[in-house]
């Protein structure tokens, strides 16, 4: 991966200088389709997306995660379109671990320029990123990309293969393409004769297909721009085994993990014996791995291994970071007060200059902080293996299969090509499912199970004290008003610990990440706002606590930052919240359109009754632009949320059914996280166990949501992540006007009631 990552530089700098070879050759080399590898007598693939059966049924292969989101509707729907193939009668596999079903727009998206900036340098950069997902063979789902990568790749392929099929149609007619009439599953000549998918695979399969073959125009879509049934639902809804943790195989054996309490820390003295002995224990072994050391459970049953694991007798080394909450956090505060002048990833005008003749009245000065917080997914962290004859089959609900084979490849010292990854459904990804270490775990007790499957499956305790957590931080701020309440100086500096610097160590450890960690300001850089004198820069912080990517990344803590000091600055300055907005907002249409539609369906303008108050944000994320009204009533038992307004403009939007859920989900996620989630260290462990100390929004919590999707930006947007950030933001802006007591850390349950 480092050669690779090493060699795409190269094509990077090639294609900007004009030499093009390396690059060319590297960039435009197909990838095999992996579907060719595995067909059935009669069966014929014409790209790596669609298998076309033996019976004339059409598989669609999605190669991205479904996790709730949708993307096993929303992707299938991409080739129905092109295809003509009623969606309903599609059915849908993930594709099976391949380079070829690398992510490109997740690359695309790493460029570090915001998303509202369309410059030729911006597009030859996005291009050029976009190849290295090609070159390196990224099989991600994250970063709400999976349908923007997939909406032109897909809807080729569905055109493709109906140009292939017809063109085999007509040559056993002897008829021109034109005069053939196509059918879900059959072709008909011009003297009325009618073929079948499956008797012209043999000739399709001799043909061709297009490259570049010619796509609908929109007005001419009959399945994309609208709500679909989910292809998902029915096996949800009526229980069938489809995901990680559902896996049955025969003869299988089951087991757990206990790992260290401590991140990073080992063990200092233990003893197995007890548990051992126990009923339907066969073997307890020791891992000592790249995330963390402990022990795995091999039993009978799954209960019989989590009793035993909690049997072991075990002490546990100290941990390197700070021991406590209080001391993580006197660290962040110690490194944002600190001379380090860090990385400035936005830095507009000159803001030292700004400052510096600024009168004590005109200044608006505020900390801000965050704690960790973990994924917590419905269903917990679980994998089964099996290792037969020098071949690995892994079946692991995951978000990245070609990582988790190239590390468990690592840790087992095997070549990939004998692993076989089977992405299944997952109860829940946020980020945490990118991870590697629950495939790990499970293929090195495979190793002790005489070619037997395990199924092993984590506590939710386990679950929760042993993930990599969105990270704490604090920030300071603070901006200089004009006469007219509008900021004429913006200076925001947050304190971190790197997320990338850490996913990096365990994914790809002898790869050292260069320059600054953008997620550490997305969010608040980036944001569609003309401000003369504008910085946004990150102090890192030395935490060797495991971080990872959770729902929205940078932007679930900068959103809520970055939103309330901007609801700060308008009370200071006498402004209207949304008037404030849109006046800064005067170079961004997209952006002023969203927010001009939000204030409409919220009537922002009208006043609200005693007892009641509404707070406003905007985020700009993944490229979707939401802005989002939150009203909230006082009660006698606590604060509720009443209602939710939310305005995305997304560009296109494939499925609005899909996309109305993402950001409802979204907005709760982030409501969770708000009203009461936070993971708190004492003694160099995690306190917080299950959802009693954790807890997600319940229903009876839940708002009435009216939402309103725009199709105004030309660059297209995903829907999975945009809701969280703003929805936090708003949330904390209404409580702070109901109270009269701004709101500057999270969970606001720290200062505040809800019902």
């Amino acid at each position: 991966m480092g050669k690779l990552l090493r060699r795409t530089f190269l094509i990077g700098t090639g294609m900007i200088t004009g030499g093009l070879a390396v690059g060319f050759y590297l960039v435009r080399k197909p990838h095999e389709n992996p579907l060719l590898a595995d067909l059935a007598p009669g069966e014929a693939s014409f790209s790596l997306w669609i298998r076309i059966g033996a019976d004339s049924s059409v598989t669609v292969f999605h190669g991205r995660a479904e996790m709730g989101q949708g993307i096993s509707t929303t992707l299938p729907a991409l080739v129905a379109e092109e295809l003509d193939y009623p969606l309903d009668m599609i059915r849908v596999e993930h594709g099976p671990a391949s380079a070829a079903y690398f992510n490109g727009a997740l690359m695309d998206s790493s460029v570090n320029d915001p998303d509202h900036r369309e410059t030729a340098l911006s597009s030859v950069m996005r291009t050029i990123t976009a190849n290295a997902g090609k070159v390196l063979g990224l099989q991600v789902t994250g970063g709400s990309t999976s349908t923007r990568d997939a909406f032109v790749k897909m809807r080729q392929a569905g055109a493709a293969a109906k140009a292939v099929l017809l063109q085999a149609a007509a040559d056993k007619a002897g008829a021109a393409v034109s005069q053939m009439t196509w059918g879900p599953g059959t072709i008909s000549g011009p003297d009325g004769k009618v073929y079948t998918f499956a008797e012209l695979l043999e000739a399709a399969s001799r043909l061709t297909p297009p490259a570049n073959p010619t796509l609908k125009s929109r007005e001419d879509w009959t399945v994309l721009g609208k709500p679909q049934k989910r292809t998902d639902h029915l096996a949800k809804v009526t229980g069938a085994p489809i995901f990680g943790i559902d896996v049955m195989a025969p003869e299988m054996v089951y087991g757990t993990v206990r790992m260290s309490p401590r991140f990073g820390a080992g063990i200092k003295r233990a003893d197995t014996s007890a548990a051992e002995a126990m009923p339907g224990v066969e073997k307890i072994i020791r891992l000592n791995t790249r995330f963390g050391q402990g022990f795995g459970v091999i039993a009978k049953t799954t209960w019989h291994a989590f009793k035993a694991a909690e049997a072991i007798d075990v002490e546990w080394d100290d941990a390197a970071y700070p021991a406590d909450s209080e001391a993580i956090f006197a660290l962040l505060r110690d490194r944002l007060g600190s001379t380090d002048a860090g990385s400035a990833i936005r830095d507009d005008g000159d803001v030292e200059i700004a400052f510096a003749d600024a009168p004590r009245e005109a200044m608006v000065e505020a900390d801000y902080e965050v704690p960790f917080v973990a994924h917590a997914t419905m269903e917990p962290m679980n994998a089964t293996a099996q290792l037969k004859d020098g071949k690995l089959t892994l079946w692991s609900p995951n978000q990245a299969p070609t990582f988790h084979r190239m590390v468990v490849a690592s840790e087992l010292d095997m070549s990939g090509d004998d692993i076989d990854i089977v992405t299944t459904m997952m109860g829940g990804g946020f980020g945490r499912r990118s991870e590697t270490d629950f495939s790990v775990f499970a293929a090195l007790m495979a190793r002790e199970t005489a070619g037997r499957p395990i199924k092993v499956t984590w506590t939710r305790e386990e679950d929760m004290r042993h993930d990599q957590y969105r990270p704490a931080a604090v920030g300071r701020f603070r901006a200089r008003l004009g006469d007219d309440g509008l900021p004429q100086a913006v200076d925001m500096r947050i304190a971190i610990p790197s997320v990338l610097r850490s996913y990096v160590s365990r994914v790809l450890p002898r790869l050292s990440p260069g320059g600054p960690d953008d997620t550490a300001c997305e969010g608040a850089a980036n944001q569609p706002y003309r401000i003369a004198n504008y910085r946004v820069g990150a102090v890192d912080v030395d935490l060797s606590i495991p971080l990872g990517i959770w729902r929205s990344v940078g932007a679930s803590y900068n959103g809520f930052f970055h939103e309330c000091f901007l609801d700060e600055m308008s009370v200071a300055g006498g402004r209207d919240p949304l008037d404030l907005r849109l006046a800064l907002m005067q170079d961004y249409p997209v952006a002023r359109g969203v927010m001009e539609k939000l204030g409409e369906i919220s009537s922002w303008q009208e006043p609200v009754a005693a007892g009641r108050a509404r707070g406003m944000a905007f985020t700009l994320s993944f490229g979707g632009w939401v802005g989002t009204v939150v009203d909230v009533l006082d009660t006698p038992s606590g604060i509720a949320i009443d209602k939710v307004f939310m305005v995305a403009d997304l560009g296109t939007v494939l499925d609005s059914g899909i996309v109305h859920d993402q950001l409802v989900s979204g907005a709760i996620f982030g409501f969770s996280h708000a009203m009461g989630q936070e993971i708190t260290f004492a003694d160099g462990m995690v306190e917080q166990s299950n959802f009693h100390d954790h807890d997600a929004l319940r229903m009876r919590q839940s708002p009435s949501f009216e939402i309103a999707l725009l199709e105004n930006v030309t660059m297209m947007g995903g829907a999975g992540e945009i809701g969280t950030p703003p929805s936090i933001a708003a949330l904390a802006n209404a409580v702070s006007r109901l109270t009269g007591q701004r709101i500057r850390r999270l969970p606001m349950s720290k200062d505040v009631s809800f019902v």
